[in-house]
């Protein structure tokens, strides 16, 4: 999370050398926790709650909460896309547009990056403001090729973590990973350290969702059919609109111990009210 102070020292590779993709390690330190939170009634956005309405154990212990605010921070947008063999001609096309589309819903402050993948995985675009670099990685062409989707969720994670600001990744895939050199329980305990959103998106075809369904899960995202990839950019944006629907809570943990897994419960006063965020944290 960036609760967390992940070192600096760790370099995003694009590159399956072996070498280049050992084990990630942090360095980390607790500071903050910050949570993203959705709070819903009937699948309907609860809007204008404030501090007083939240509250959060960790661990068992209620925490005194520093902060509850509502579209207020800028938000990282990064697009891990699959342009593997599975995603060819009408598919390719409907999803470049897809992509597009999503990034003419950000707003000014906001900033985005593209990560794609087939057997390599390519930084299309750093994160940064200049939105039309995103635009020009996603017409680049595209060489056919097996599926790294392990391994870009990791490079897109770093990514989102790489600068300040709410960090939210849509990762486009059918699911299936043939070549990735990093090892799901690998990312998915990333997943566990960082504070990045993660959405998936399908489009009907998965075979196996059981990563991208673990990966939303620990970091309080959801994964969506889009039934069929006219519908991805529909998909996308709906995404995007309830990000912007979430709360962000912050505290600075009291009561507990430090390292290992945290488990978060974040309740509201509010009857009725349905409450999605990430399930805990890790810390060392």
């Amino acid at each position: 999370m960036r609760r967390i102070a992940l070192a600096t020292s760790l370099v995003l590779c694009f590159s399956h050398a072996p070498s280049a993709w050992q084990q990630p390690a942090f360095s980390s330190k607790v500071e903050a926790v910050r949570v993203d939170v959705l709070v819903t009634d009937k699948g309907q956005p609860i809007r204008g709650l404030s501090l007083g309405d939240f509250e959060l154990l960790d661990n068992a212990v209620p925490q005194q909460l520093d902060l509850v605010s509502f579209e207020q921070i800028p938000l990282n947008l990064v697009l891990v896309l699959d342009m593997s063999s599975s995603v060819v001609g009408e598919r390719l096309e409907h999803l470049r547009a897809g992509a597009r589309s999503v990034l003419d819903g950000l707003k000014r402050e906001d900033q985005a990056a593209l990560v794609t993948f087939n057997h390599a995985v390519v930084r299309g675009a750093p994160l940064s403001g200049a939105l039309d670099r995103v635009r020009d990685g996603l017409a680049r062409p595209v060489i056919a090729g097996e599926t790294s989707l392990v391994d870009a969720v990791y490079s897109g994670m770093l990514v989102g973590e790489s600068d300040a600001g709410r960090a939210l990744a849509i990762v486009f895939s059918d699911g299936l990973d043939t070549a990735s050199w990093l090892t799901t329980d690998a990312v998915l305990d990333t997943a566990r350290r960082s504070d990045v959103v993660v959405y998936g998106v399908t489009a009907g075809e998965s075979p196996r969702r059981s990563f991208l369904h673990e990966l939303t899960d620990l970091t309080g995202g959801t994964l969506l059919d889009a039934g069929s990839a006219e519908n991805v950019g529909a998909t996308f944006r709906k995404v995007l609109e309830e990000f912007r629907q979430r709360y962000l809570v912050s505290y600075s943990p009291r009561g507990v111990v430090r390292g290992g897994w945290h488990r978060l419960e974040v309740r509201v006063k509010r009857a009725n009210a349905t409450v999605k965020a990430r399930p805990g944290y890790l810390a060392d």
